[in-house]
């Protein structure tokens, strides 16, 4: 019943059921915080570990059903495993070296990690999360993977303060929001036995108010980045449209290099803002990944 209800905004739904039934493929993130793309590959070559890079994204590996946390250059903080289309919202984020950059739901922490790559672990990184139990997954990561820029906090993003950081406004702010999952049930099939509609229109509301929190943190000319891993309309686009609504931001569009699907404007008869159209729906069988939703916004105060 999960997924049926999101066949009307897929070309081919035999095509997107039968993805959804699939295993994801094993893949993981070179950490260019520790060694090379070059340097990592070599070493899978000598521990006969077959691999292929990602088209779109050098960084990412391919493993050949090894599982990465196994591998040594994951021991050795070379490797993060990381599903391939959630390394999309750093990308898009695009941090530089120096700025301030605030992840607001960071644990377990798989894209702090690569938010702090792409910064060349400079500036300063403010890794949030909410959930006290998912904050040692976190530290742990970003220990292994040797990062410093890092600055682990404990609020609830939705009402976040900066006085204490020393600074009155972020560079740019992630959101890869808490939502309903199910873009993730090639990899967690459990994700549809809890569903429910007054599930997604609960975690709406939380969503809606962690994107206009880190609209409001980031400076004038800033980037925020919301992503989810639903297909949920209330929990993407319907977001987007009441953030729109009411702060003082823009959708800007970006390209992914993946098989993308812009947002949708019109679902179970509410219609958004037509500007929703350049977020980007990534579905299962367009690119043998797991579910995806992203969305850049320009702060524009």
């Amino acid at each position: 019943m999960v997924l049926e209800r999101y066949e009307p905004l897929v070309e081919d739904v035999a095509a997107f059921r039968a993805a959804c039934e699939r295993p994801l493929p094993s893949v993981a993130r070179v950490n260019t915080i520790a060694t090379t793309v070059e340097r990592t590959r070599a070493a899978l070559d000598d521990a006969g570990i077959a691999h292929e890079p990602v088209e779109w994204h050098p960084g990412l590996l391919r493993l050949d059903g090894t599982t990465p946390g196994k591998t040594w250059p994951a021991f050795h903080g070379w490797l993060h495993g990381q599903e391939e289309v959630s390394a999309l919202p750093a990308r898009v984020l695009d941090p530089r070296p120096g700025e301030r950059v605030f992840d607001a739901c960071a644990a377990p922490g798989s894209k702090t990690s690569q938010l702090a790559a792409l910064m060349d672990d400079r500036g300063t990184l403010v890794a949030n999360d909410a959930n006290l139990g998912r904050l040692s997954a976190l530290r742990f990561n970003a220990e292994r993977l040797g990062i410093t820029c890092a600055a682990v906090t404990n609020r609830d993003a939705r009402n976040f303060s900066l006085a204490p950081l020393g600074f009155d406004a972020f560079d740019r702010a992630l959101v890869d929001a808490p939502c309903s999952c199910e873009g993730t049930v090639r990899k967690n099939p459990d994700a549809r036995e809890g569903w429910s509609l007054a599930r997604v229109e609960s975690v709406a509301g939380v969503q809606e108010s962690l994107l206009r929190r880190a609209v409001g943190a980031t400076r004038s000319g800033g980037i925020v980045v919301y992503a989810t891993c639903t297909f949920a309309p209330e929990e993407n686009e319907a977001v987007l449209d009441a953030v729109l609504a009411s702060e003082d931001c823009r959708l800007v569009e970006f390209e992914t290099g993946l098989d993308a699907r812009p947002g949708v404007t019109e679902w179970e008869g509410e219609r958004f803002d037509p500007s929703v159209r350049q977020a980007k729906r990534i579905y299962p069988h367009l690119n043998n990944t797991g579910g995806f939703f992203c969305a850049k916004l320009e702060v524009a105060r």
